[in-house]
């Protein structure tokens, strides 16, 4: 189980939340009134679904105390739910006109069926709005694997990382068979990054974790130095001295329906 740091998260809460921005301002569907954040995080997306419906009651959901303990400090006004979307959906028992999730569903395996559950917290006609960080286009993740199972680290490195996300056309085909009006698109963010450090610090919040999780402190340390070592030759440093961290993002808005 990855552990998940609420401060290291946050570091680049800005990067973070412009796709939370992007999908809510996808959603075009007028009277609104519930809305659902799957794994909220610290609340960053949860904040942006209050301000696209200020009239809706929003609630968001997540496995993290560390998380949640945030989300709760710095928006008071939104109810937060401890929960596991992997294991404990069955445990709502409302339903929404939106559910939502934004760089969450990647950590949970079955996407097929995981959609199909999702629908199922829907009210009739309401939209499921999800976006996945499409890992296999970032170059860090070959970094992470290149390195984990190299002659100096495969004995202490020895659980993997897990990619559960499905390709675009797996997609699309699990939609179709359970929504007659949905949309996917593709988005590729051009953060700029001071350096190759700033980088790491991103993954450290994110998917560096499952492989941090597995050493200690002091091979913490060096683990991630290689890391380092590997990105400053995969990520060039452009004439200002800023580095292109392209992050492509798959998103997509599916209306539910009665067959």
């Amino acid at each position: 189980m990855t552990n998940w740091n609420a401060e290291q998260y946050s570091k680049f809460k800005s990067e973070r939340t412009l796709p939370a921005i992007d999908l809510a301002n996808a959603i075009t569907h007028e009277n609104i009134q519930s809305v659902l954040d799957i794994g909220c995080g610290i609340g960053n997306s949860t904040a942006i679904l209050k301000n696209r419906f200020p009239k809706a009651k929003i609630i968001g959901i997540d496995s993290s105390d560390d998380m949640l303990d945030m989300a709760r400090k710095n928006n008071p006004n939104i109810d937060f739910i401890k929960l596991d979307a992997e294991k404990e959906l069955q445990n709502i028992n409302s339903h929404f006109d939106v559910v939502f999730s934004n760089a969450c569903i990647q950590w949970i395996p079955d996407h097929k069926q995981l959609l199909k559950n999702l629908m199922q917290l829907l009210n009739a006609n309401g939209l499921l709005a999800i976006q996945i960080p499409e890992q296999s286009k970032h170059p860090m993740h070959n970094v992470f694997k290149t390195v984990s199972e190299s002659d100096k680290w495969k004995n202490k490195i020895t659980i993997s990382r897990e990619f559960y996300t499905l390709k675009e056309e797996e997609y699309f085909d699990a939609l179709s068979e359970i929504s007659c009006n949905f949309r996917i698109w593709e988005t590729i963010y051009f953060h700029k990054m001071p350096s190759h450090e700033s980088i790491v610090e991103w993954y450290k919040g994110s998917g560096l974790r499952p492989f941090l999780d597995q050493l200690n402190n002091i091979d913490k340390e060096e683990f991630e130095r290689d890391i380092l070592d590997k990105a400053k030759n995969t990520y060039p440093v452009q004439q200002n001295g800023q580095i292109i961290f392209r992050f492509p993002r798959l998103f997509f808005i599916a209306e539910k329906y009665d067959f």
